[in-house]
């Protein structure tokens, strides 16, 4: 079985110190994804969590699909939405995505973190 994926950028590599403006994207037909945030340097003691919401159109709000831990150190996270993993705390939804999706990276504090974020959307 082929499985196709598409790469999206959500966050280029930048140093960051507020949170910055959701990334949208399009889930484009796909039913999972892997989201990785790359880390590559800290300033004293940032904290960012990441949150990943799906966009219902009927009432015009979004809604989480899955919180990551707070990030607080460099290194690379990788969170996962799909039907057939199994769902654990901060890490991973047994669930679909589709329509209109965000990623919110939410900065605790004015400490300074570089990171990049891109979901890889599984078909």
């Amino acid at each position: 079985m082929t499985v196709h994926t598409r790469q999206v950028t959500l966050y280029p590599s930048a140093a960051r110190t507020a949170t910055p403006t959701a990334a949208e994207f399009d889930a484009d037909g796909r039913h999972g994804l892997h989201l990785v945030i790359d880390v590559t340097a800290v300033t004293a003691t940032p904290s960012v969590v990441p949150t990943v919401d799906f966009h219902d159109a009927l009432s015009g709000k979004w809604v989480n699909l899955l919180t990551g831990a707070a990030i607080t150190a460099t290194g690379t996270t990788r969170l996962t939405i799909h039907p057939g993993v199994t769902a654990a705390a901060n890490v991973s939804a047994a669930d679909a995505i589709h329509g209109r999706m965000r990623l919110v990276m939410t900065h605790a504090d004015t400490d300074s973190a570089t990171y990049s974020a891109a979901a890889h959307l599984i078909g």
